[in-house]
Protein backbone atom coordinates (compact mmCIF):
# COMPACT_ATOMS: atom_id res chain seq x y z
CA UNK A 1 0.00 0.00 0.00
CA UNK A 2 0.94 3.32 -0.47
CA UNK A 3 1.86 4.47 3.07
CA UNK A 4 4.04 0.85 3.18
CA UNK A 5 1.35 -1.19 4.71
CA UNK A 6 1.37 -5.12 3.01
CA UNK A 7 -2.28 -6.08 1.82
CA UNK A 8 -3.01 -9.73 3.13
CA UNK A 9 -4.53 -10.63 0.01
CA UNK A 10 -6.95 -13.41 1.04
CA UNK A 11 -8.60 -10.95 3.63
CA UNK A 12 -8.79 -8.47 0.60
CA UNK A 13 -10.19 -11.34 -1.01
CA UNK A 14 -13.44 -12.25 1.09
CA UNK A 15 -13.97 -8.40 2.10
CA UNK A 16 -14.29 -8.01 -1.37
CA UNK A 17 -16.55 -11.02 -2.01
CA UNK A 18 -18.65 -9.98 1.14
CA UNK A 19 -19.69 -6.63 -0.10
CA UNK A 20 -20.13 -7.96 -3.67
CA UNK A 21 -21.22 -12.04 -4.11
CA UNK A 22 -21.54 -11.94 -7.77
CA UNK A 23 -17.74 -11.39 -7.67
CA UNK A 24 -17.22 -15.52 -7.67
CA UNK A 25 -19.10 -15.78 -10.28
CA UNK A 26 -17.24 -13.56 -12.53
CA UNK A 27 -13.64 -14.83 -11.68
CA UNK A 28 -11.93 -17.91 -10.20
CA UNK A 29 -9.39 -15.23 -8.35
CA UNK A 30 -12.88 -14.62 -5.95
CA UNK A 31 -13.76 -18.45 -6.08
CA UNK A 32 -10.11 -19.82 -4.79
CA UNK A 33 -8.62 -18.60 -1.50
CA UNK A 34 -5.33 -16.95 -1.82
CA UNK A 35 -2.54 -19.40 -0.52
CA UNK A 36 0.75 -19.51 -2.58
CA UNK A 37 1.89 -17.74 -5.96
CA UNK A 38 2.53 -20.79 -6.87
CA UNK A 39 -0.99 -22.10 -6.21
CA UNK A 40 -2.26 -19.62 -7.91
CA UNK A 41 -0.55 -19.97 -11.14
CA UNK A 42 -1.58 -23.60 -10.99
CA UNK A 43 -5.12 -22.21 -11.37
CA UNK A 44 -3.95 -21.06 -15.00
CA UNK A 45 -3.95 -17.35 -13.58
CA UNK A 46 -1.19 -14.88 -14.57
CA UNK A 47 0.52 -12.40 -11.88
CA UNK A 48 -1.85 -9.69 -12.74
CA UNK A 49 -4.73 -11.42 -12.03
CA UNK A 50 -3.62 -10.51 -8.19
CA UNK A 51 -4.50 -6.52 -8.75
CA UNK A 52 -7.81 -7.33 -9.00
CA UNK A 53 -7.12 -7.97 -5.19
CA UNK A 54 -5.26 -4.62 -4.61
CA UNK A 55 -7.04 -1.80 -6.75
CA UNK A 56 -9.96 -1.63 -5.11
CA UNK A 57 -8.08 -1.00 -1.51
CA UNK A 58 -5.30 1.41 -3.64
CA UNK A 59 -8.32 3.61 -5.26
CA UNK A 60 -10.43 3.89 -2.48
CA UNK A 61 -8.12 4.27 0.94
CA UNK A 62 -11.12 4.98 3.33
CA UNK A 63 -11.51 0.63 2.69
CA UNK A 64 -8.13 0.30 4.64
CA UNK A 65 -7.95 0.77 8.31
CA UNK A 66 -6.05 3.45 9.83
CA UNK A 67 -2.51 2.89 10.44
CA UNK A 68 -2.21 3.10 14.12
CA UNK A 69 -6.01 1.06 14.33
CA UNK A 70 -6.16 -1.86 16.34
CA UNK A 71 -9.55 -3.11 15.56
CA UNK A 72 -11.66 -2.70 12.39
CA UNK A 73 -14.60 -0.42 13.53
CA UNK A 74 -16.87 -2.04 10.79
CA UNK A 75 -16.12 -5.39 12.47
CA UNK A 76 -15.29 -5.05 16.43
CA UNK A 77 -12.30 -7.44 15.88
CA UNK A 78 -8.76 -7.33 15.03
CA UNK A 79 -7.93 -5.98 12.13
CA UNK A 80 -5.99 -8.04 9.95
CA UNK A 81 -6.50 -6.96 6.30
CA UNK A 82 -3.15 -4.74 6.75
CA UNK A 83 0.08 -5.61 7.77
CA UNK A 84 3.53 -3.83 9.35
CA UNK A 85 6.64 -5.03 7.26
CA UNK A 86 8.39 -5.41 10.38
CA UNK A 87 5.88 -8.34 11.25
CA UNK A 88 6.55 -10.35 8.12
CA UNK A 89 8.76 -12.78 6.99
CA UNK A 90 9.70 -13.18 3.16
CA UNK A 91 10.34 -16.63 1.94
CA UNK A 92 11.21 -17.19 -1.78
CA UNK A 93 7.95 -15.29 -4.34
CA UNK A 94 7.64 -18.74 -5.90
CA UNK A 95 8.53 -21.99 -3.92
CA UNK A 96 8.69 -24.63 -6.23
CA UNK A 97 9.63 -23.40 -9.33
CA UNK A 98 9.30 -25.91 -12.25
CA UNK A 99 12.45 -25.36 -13.89
CA UNK A 100 15.82 -22.32 -13.25
CA UNK A 101 17.31 -21.59 -16.27
CA UNK A 102 20.33 -18.98 -15.74
CA UNK A 103 21.84 -17.32 -18.49
CA UNK A 104 24.87 -15.46 -18.39
CA UNK A 105 24.04 -12.58 -20.42
CA UNK A 106 26.69 -9.37 -18.88
CA UNK A 107 29.69 -9.22 -21.38
CA UNK A 108 31.72 -7.63 -18.28
CA UNK A 109 31.34 -10.55 -16.15
CA UNK A 110 31.73 -12.82 -18.85
CA UNK A 111 34.72 -11.24 -20.29
CA UNK A 112 36.85 -11.28 -16.87
CA UNK A 113 35.81 -14.22 -16.46
CA UNK A 114 37.81 -15.43 -19.71
CA UNK A 115 40.28 -13.34 -19.17
CA UNK A 116 41.13 -15.12 -15.82
CA UNK A 117 41.49 -18.15 -17.71
CA UNK A 118 43.52 -17.16 -20.18
CA UNK A 119 41.48 -16.62 -22.94
CA UNK A 120 38.73 -14.00 -24.48
CA UNK A 121 34.95 -13.83 -24.79
CA UNK A 122 33.84 -16.84 -27.58
CA UNK A 123 32.50 -15.70 -30.81
CA UNK A 124 29.33 -17.87 -30.19
CA UNK A 125 28.44 -15.56 -26.92
CA UNK A 126 27.72 -13.17 -28.97
CA UNK A 127 25.18 -14.50 -31.08
CA UNK A 128 23.62 -17.40 -28.44
CA UNK A 129 22.36 -16.26 -25.15
CA UNK A 130 23.94 -19.26 -22.92
CA UNK A 131 22.30 -21.00 -20.09
CA UNK A 132 22.46 -23.71 -17.79
CA UNK A 133 19.51 -25.76 -15.59
CA UNK A 134 20.56 -25.00 -11.81
CA UNK A 135 18.52 -27.18 -8.95
CA UNK A 136 14.99 -26.28 -8.19
CA UNK A 137 15.27 -28.09 -4.86
CA UNK A 138 17.24 -26.11 -2.69
CA UNK A 139 15.72 -22.47 -3.15
CA UNK A 140 16.13 -20.36 -0.71
CA UNK A 141 14.16 -16.92 0.54
CA UNK A 142 15.39 -14.04 1.71
CA UNK A 143 16.80 -14.17 5.71
CA UNK A 144 17.41 -18.07 5.04
CA UNK A 145 20.87 -19.34 5.75
CA UNK A 146 23.08 -20.54 3.41
CA UNK A 147 26.59 -22.53 3.82
CA UNK A 148 29.42 -24.00 1.24
CA UNK A 149 28.60 -27.60 0.16
CA UNK A 150 30.42 -30.60 1.16
CA UNK A 151 34.32 -30.28 -0.18
CA UNK A 152 34.10 -26.68 -0.50
CA UNK A 153 36.00 -23.81 0.97
CA UNK A 154 35.43 -21.01 -2.19
CA UNK A 155 31.58 -19.48 -1.24
CA UNK A 156 30.59 -17.17 -3.67
CA UNK A 157 27.49 -14.66 -4.07
CA UNK A 158 26.32 -14.03 -7.87
CA UNK A 159 24.57 -10.74 -8.10
CA UNK A 160 21.53 -11.17 -10.98
CA UNK A 161 18.63 -10.53 -11.86
CA UNK A 162 15.62 -13.42 -12.26
CA UNK A 163 12.57 -12.96 -14.13
CA UNK A 164 9.27 -15.02 -13.54
CA UNK A 165 7.27 -17.21 -16.40
CA UNK A 166 3.85 -16.60 -15.70
CA UNK A 167 2.14 -18.87 -18.73
CA UNK A 168 2.64 -21.59 -20.64
CA UNK A 169 4.50 -20.59 -24.19
CA UNK A 170 6.35 -21.73 -26.48
CA UNK A 171 8.80 -20.99 -29.43
CA UNK A 172 8.75 -17.19 -28.63
CA UNK A 173 9.84 -14.40 -30.85
CA UNK A 174 11.97 -12.01 -28.75
CA UNK A 175 10.46 -8.70 -29.38
CA UNK A 176 7.38 -10.69 -27.85
CA UNK A 177 8.66 -12.72 -25.22
CA UNK A 178 8.82 -10.41 -22.53
CA UNK A 179 5.25 -10.78 -22.19
CA UNK A 180 5.31 -13.69 -20.79
CA UNK A 181 7.19 -12.41 -17.60
CA UNK A 182 5.17 -11.67 -14.92
CA UNK A 183 7.76 -10.15 -12.63
CA UNK A 184 10.91 -9.96 -11.95
CA UNK A 185 13.34 -10.58 -8.53
CA UNK A 186 16.45 -10.61 -7.20
CA UNK A 187 18.33 -13.78 -7.93
CA UNK A 188 21.93 -15.16 -6.10
CA UNK A 189 23.30 -18.13 -8.07
CA UNK A 190 25.55 -19.36 -5.03
CA UNK A 191 28.74 -20.68 -6.44
CA UNK A 192 31.55 -23.42 -5.21
CA UNK A 193 34.06 -21.89 -6.97
CA UNK A 194 36.39 -24.98 -6.25
CA UNK A 195 33.97 -27.66 -7.18
CA UNK A 196 32.94 -25.72 -10.42
CA UNK A 197 36.47 -25.11 -11.29
CA UNK A 198 36.75 -28.99 -11.00
CA UNK A 199 34.10 -29.59 -13.37
CA UNK A 200 34.67 -27.39 -15.93
CA UNK A 201 37.99 -28.68 -16.66
CA UNK A 202 35.98 -31.59 -17.84
CA UNK A 203 33.39 -29.61 -19.79
CA UNK A 204 31.24 -29.90 -18.25
CA UNK A 205 28.76 -28.57 -15.82
CA UNK A 206 28.43 -26.70 -13.89
CA UNK A 207 26.91 -29.50 -11.81
CA UNK A 208 27.78 -29.43 -7.97
CA UNK A 209 29.57 -26.19 -7.73
CA UNK A 210 26.13 -24.97 -8.10
CA UNK A 211 23.20 -26.87 -6.99
CA UNK A 212 23.41 -26.24 -3.30
CA UNK A 213 21.64 -23.46 -3.11
CA UNK A 214 20.05 -19.89 -4.91
CA UNK A 215 18.43 -17.70 -3.29
CA UNK A 216 15.72 -15.53 -4.76
CA UNK A 217 13.78 -12.43 -3.42
CA UNK A 218 12.83 -10.42 -1.26
CA UNK A 219 9.59 -10.36 -3.78
CA UNK A 220 8.06 -10.19 -6.89
CA UNK A 221 7.99 -6.93 -9.02
CA UNK A 222 5.86 -6.60 -11.82
CA UNK A 223 6.78 -5.58 -15.10
CA UNK A 224 5.32 -2.48 -15.34
CA UNK A 225 6.41 -0.78 -11.76
CA UNK A 226 9.77 -0.73 -14.23
CA UNK A 227 8.61 0.36 -17.34
CA UNK A 228 9.74 3.81 -16.75
CA UNK A 229 13.12 3.17 -15.94
CA UNK A 230 14.00 1.47 -19.88
CA UNK A 231 17.26 1.30 -20.95
CA UNK A 232 18.78 -0.27 -23.59
CA UNK A 233 18.02 -4.02 -23.22
CA UNK A 234 17.31 -3.79 -19.82
CA UNK A 235 16.66 -1.20 -17.03
CA UNK A 236 18.46 1.68 -15.57
CA UNK A 237 18.16 0.09 -12.31
CA UNK A 238 21.70 0.27 -9.93
CA UNK A 239 22.93 -3.60 -8.84
CA UNK A 240 25.18 -3.59 -5.10
CA UNK A 241 26.52 -6.42 -3.17
CA UNK A 242 27.61 -5.95 0.07
CA UNK A 243 29.33 -8.33 2.46
CA UNK A 244 29.10 -7.38 6.12
CA UNK A 245 28.01 -3.95 4.88
CA UNK A 246 30.94 -3.34 2.73
CA UNK A 247 30.33 -2.36 -1.09
CA UNK A 248 32.12 -4.80 -2.91
CA UNK A 249 30.00 -4.89 -6.39
CA UNK A 250 28.47 -2.32 -8.36
CA UNK A 251 26.39 -2.68 -12.14
CA UNK A 252 23.46 -1.90 -13.81
CA UNK A 253 20.86 -3.81 -15.62
CA UNK A 254 20.85 -1.29 -18.31
CA UNK A 255 24.04 -3.00 -18.94
CA UNK A 256 22.87 -6.27 -19.87
CA UNK A 257 23.90 -7.48 -23.52
CA UNK A 258 20.78 -9.77 -24.00
CA UNK A 259 17.57 -8.33 -23.25
CA UNK A 260 15.21 -10.98 -20.75
CA UNK A 261 13.08 -10.93 -24.69
CA UNK A 262 15.94 -12.64 -26.14
CA UNK A 263 16.99 -14.98 -23.54
CA UNK A 264 13.02 -16.25 -22.92
CA UNK A 265 13.12 -16.85 -27.16
CA UNK A 266 15.76 -19.23 -26.90
CA UNK A 267 15.00 -21.02 -23.71
CA UNK A 268 11.19 -21.52 -25.32
CA UNK A 269 12.47 -22.83 -28.76
CA UNK A 270 11.15 -25.77 -29.42
CA UNK A 271 10.27 -26.36 -25.92
CA UNK A 272 7.45 -25.99 -23.72
CA UNK A 273 8.20 -22.97 -20.71
CA UNK A 274 5.47 -23.57 -17.97
CA UNK A 275 4.45 -21.07 -15.36
CA UNK A 276 6.26 -21.03 -12.58
CA UNK A 277 9.68 -21.28 -14.26
CA UNK A 278 12.55 -18.71 -13.50
CA UNK A 279 14.76 -17.60 -15.85
CA UNK A 280 18.05 -16.01 -14.33
CA UNK A 281 20.20 -12.89 -16.15
CA UNK A 282 24.12 -14.14 -15.24
CA UNK A 283 26.17 -12.22 -13.00
CA UNK A 284 26.83 -8.43 -13.61
CA UNK A 285 30.17 -7.07 -14.53
CA UNK A 286 31.81 -7.29 -11.01
CA UNK A 287 28.81 -8.95 -9.22
CA UNK A 288 31.29 -11.90 -7.48
CA UNK A 289 34.05 -12.38 -5.61
CA UNK A 290 35.54 -14.12 -8.59
CA UNK A 291 35.82 -11.15 -10.60
CA UNK A 292 36.59 -8.44 -7.43
CA UNK A 293 36.80 -10.20 -4.14
CA UNK A 294 41.22 -10.78 -4.06
CA UNK A 295 40.82 -6.71 -4.27
CA UNK A 296 37.69 -5.67 -2.26
CA UNK A 297 37.53 -8.35 -0.13
CA UNK A 298 40.66 -10.58 -0.02
CA UNK A 299 39.19 -13.94 0.92
CA UNK A 300 36.37 -15.89 -0.27
CA UNK A 301 33.00 -15.89 2.14
CA UNK A 302 32.72 -17.69 6.05
CA UNK A 303 30.51 -18.30 8.16
CA UNK A 304 28.89 -15.54 9.76
CA UNK A 305 29.49 -13.34 6.77
CA UNK A 306 26.10 -10.94 5.83
CA UNK A 307 25.75 -10.94 2.05
CA UNK A 308 23.34 -8.59 1.19
CA UNK A 309 22.15 -8.36 -2.91
CA UNK A 310 20.22 -5.10 -4.00
CA UNK A 311 18.74 -4.07 -7.30
CA UNK A 312 16.62 -0.98 -7.19
CA UNK A 313 13.14 -1.48 -7.07
CA UNK A 314 13.59 -4.91 -6.44
CA UNK A 315 14.22 -4.95 -2.85
CA UNK A 316 17.36 -5.98 -1.08
CA UNK A 317 18.10 -10.44 -0.73
CA UNK A 318 19.76 -10.64 2.41
CA UNK A 319 21.71 -13.60 3.71
CA UNK A 320 23.91 -15.04 6.53
CA UNK A 321 26.47 -17.95 5.84
CA UNK A 322 26.40 -20.18 9.01
CA UNK A 323 28.41 -23.64 9.19
CA UNK A 324 27.05 -26.74 7.44
CA UNK A 325 24.94 -28.09 9.26
CA UNK A 326 24.93 -32.31 9.96
CA UNK A 327 22.18 -32.39 8.06
CA UNK A 328 19.23 -29.54 6.97
CA UNK A 329 16.69 -31.78 7.74
CA UNK A 330 18.10 -33.20 11.04
CA UNK A 331 18.41 -36.33 10.46
CA UNK A 332 21.82 -38.40 10.46
CA UNK A 333 23.83 -38.52 7.76
CA UNK A 334 23.24 -41.29 5.07
CA UNK A 335 19.24 -41.59 6.48
CA UNK A 336 16.47 -41.79 3.82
Amino acid sequence: MPDGRWLDLEVARRRLVAGDPELPHSSVRFRQPVTTLDAHLALGLRVGALTALVEPFARDPDRLPAPDADEDPRAGEADDLTLDAADLRFGPPILDPPALRDFYAFEQHVATVWSLRGGVVPEAWYRLPIFYFSNTSEIRGAGDPVWAPAGSTELDYELEVAALVDTPVRDLPAAMAEEAIGGYMVLNDWSARDLQRDETAVRLGPAKGKDFAASIGPWLVTPDELADARAGKGFDLAMTATVNGTEISRGSWAAIHFSFGEMLARASADVRLRAGEVVGSGTVGTGCLLEVGQERLGRWLQPGDRVALAIERLGVLETTIQDRPARPDGLPRGAT
